[in-house]
């Protein structure tokens, strides 16, 4: 371990159990495949590790960001100093609570929770089959798809503060609205999730997550590295159609581009860096603006 930082030295030793990486690519974590070096990333497997890692970081004073699929982050081409704790597939785990009930672990995949929930013949996530993130992810920020968001399902939310405590939020103290939860605002972890379903058929269920992702498929550039829509849906519009009338269509800069499939999505069409995003992002903004006095804002979130 001669070539590690002091900090990463004194930090996973006094962790022993817990799986890190040191300097690991944020491209490799990212659906932008973007991003340089983490100083340091953790893979807690339970709420108690992660505990561990928030409590430990604030004893060092070493500055915490929590991803999840990194589907909706663009991270610095620079890298990120600190700890990065990664939640998607270390954080598992569901579980059928009653008839209609299920709770899913925040580093479960949307996707895989909608499989979940078809397969005990449970109605109510077929939004979300298709959506790359996490569940806790999904919860953060509400994530939504073809008129379905997480709010509609969410019954309750665990959430783990800075000093690895956890509170379970109803469903209307988290506030959610469009793309927002009151985690936002405050701050906190998702731990996990209840989502509360329909009984439906099986077969029903997946016809209607397959018909979804024919949808999906057909019109979003699922062949370039995106992270899903760019900006957040205006006020009595919508991003990709404003972009679009704006003749952004294919616009580029550098790597980045507006798709020339839907007109909502940011992609990388090689080599592309977080600066080449970010000027994208800024100039198509300021382009719509011009022409139509509405001004779009990312939905990525930039690290």
């Amino acid at each position: 371990m001669a070539d590690l930082t002091d900090f990463q030295r004194e930090f996973t030793a006094f962790l022993p159990n817990i799986d890190f990486r040191y300097q690991e690519p944020m491209s490799a974590h990212t659906s932008f495949r973007i991003g340089g070096n983490a100083e340091l990333m953790a893979f807690p497997k339970s709420a108690e590790e992660l505990a561990k890692l928030l409590r430990t970081a604030k004893q060092f004073g070493i500055s915490v960001r929590i991803l999840g699929a990194g589907t909706n982050v663009l991270a610095p081409d620079e890298g990120i100093g600190g700890l990065v704790i990664c939640l998607k597939d270390c954080m598992d785990g569901m579980e059928r609570i009653d008839d209609t009930h299920i709770r899913v672990a925040a580093g479960v995949t949307m996707t895989r929770a909608a499989v979940y929930a078809a397969n005990l013949g449970l109605s109510g996530l077929e939004f979300a089959h298709g959506i790359p993130g996490t569940v806790g992810g999904g919860v953060y920020m509400n994530a939504g798809a073809y008129g379905g968001e997480i709010c509609q399902v969410c019954t309750e939310v665990d959430v783990m503060d800075g000093d690895g405590q956890i509170r379970t939020y109803s469903c209307a103290e988290m506030d959610f609205s469009y793309r927002h939860s009151i985690l936002e605002d405050q701050g906190g972890i998702v731990v996990s999730a209840v989502f509360a379903l329909d009984e439906r058929d099986s077969d029903e269920i997946r016809g209607k997550m397959k018909e979804l992702m024919a949808k999906r498929s057909a019109s979003q550039p699922l062949d370039l590295p995106s992270a899903g829509s760019a900006f957040k849906r205006p006020v009595g519009g919508y991003a990709a159609a404003l972009i679009d009338q704006a003749g952004l269509r294919g616009f580029a800069v550098g790597g980045a581009a507006i798709s020339t499939k839907h007109a909502g999505f940011a992609v990388n069409l090689g080599g592309a860096t977080a600066a080449d995003v970010k000027a994208l992002l800024s100039q198509v903004s300021d382009k719509v603006y011009e022409q139509f006095s509405i001004r779009l804002e990312p939905e990525v979130r930039i690290w």
